[in-house]
């Protein structure tokens, strides 16, 4: 196992009362006693998630006596987009955002934090569940640019989107299901760009509160690109269109 991962109860304990960033929380459904209740208040004070699994979710993490409970701590701090964006706008910078709703690919994630810190966004929002780990291989594919980005990890992507429209940012999501261009809109910023998951892509509720629904041209006969290679395109596109625009 990694060294981010933990489990027992008293461990969890000691690393929450350290002040640890944690990434995932697994607790075993229908665990009771005192020291159970204890932590269970202690993380919902701190705002920290936990999923409810069965025992053999826990069983598969450890074959070690993990006292219905494992953790991945998380070797970043995490921000709130709703502090993040203020600061921005008091910076006097114009937003760039990345919304990655449900990656599930460590490597996908990695990749896509390396190119986004190159082209300077600002800040990656992802949700708190169903998402990949933040482990040491997405830090290794990200080449460490993941210490460079605020990562902002949210409950609720949608009410995020509806946040972020509030402040004047526009939305554009990366879909195959429009007939519209990357080419054919206007992506200054302040903007948002949405990449959906590796299968299924981008929710419905987020594709239709979006401002925008662009997609890259297919000339082959594959029909899509690895996420991380689209989101690539798209992230340049951006910046192409903001020098022309700047000089």
């Amino acid at each position: 196992m990694e060294k981010d991962f933990i489990f027992g109860i008293h461990p969890v304990m000691e690393a929450l009362e350290a002040g640890k960033t944690f990434d995932k929380v697994f607790l075993q459904n229908g665990l009771l006693g005192e020291n159970i209740k204890v932590l269970k208040q202690k993380f919902s004070q701190a705002g920290i998630h936990i999923k409810y699994v069965p025992i053999e979710k826990l069983n598969r993490l450890t074959r070690k006596n993990h006292q219905g409970i494992c953790a991945f701590l998380s070797p970043i701090q995490f921000f709130s987009i709703e502090d993040v964006v203020p600061q921005l706008f008091d910076e006097g910078k114009m937003p760039f955002i990345l919304m990655l709703d449900h990656l599930t690919d460590v490597r996908n994630f990695g990749a896509i934090c390396r190119t986004a810190e190159i082209v300077g966004v600002d800040a990656i929002v992802i949700p708190e569940e169903g998402t990949a780990p933040i482990n040491s291989d997405s830090i290794k594919t990200s080449a460490g640019a993941i210490f460079n980005l605020k990562i902002c990890k949210e409950k609720n992507l949608l009410k995020v989107l509806d946040f972020l429209k509030l402040s004047g940012i526009k939305i554009v999501c990366a879909t195959e299901k429009t007939d519209k261009l990357i080419y054919d809109d206007e992506l200054s910023l302040p903007l948002t760009i949405i990449m959906g998951n590796e299968e299924r892509g981008i929710s419905k509720d987020l594709l239709k509160n979006a401002d925008s629904k662009l997609k890259l041209p297919v000339y082959g006969k594959t029909e899509s690109l690895n996420v991380s290679v689209a989101c690539g395109a798209f992230l340049y596109e951006v910046v192409r269109q903001n020098l022309s625009n700047n000089r």
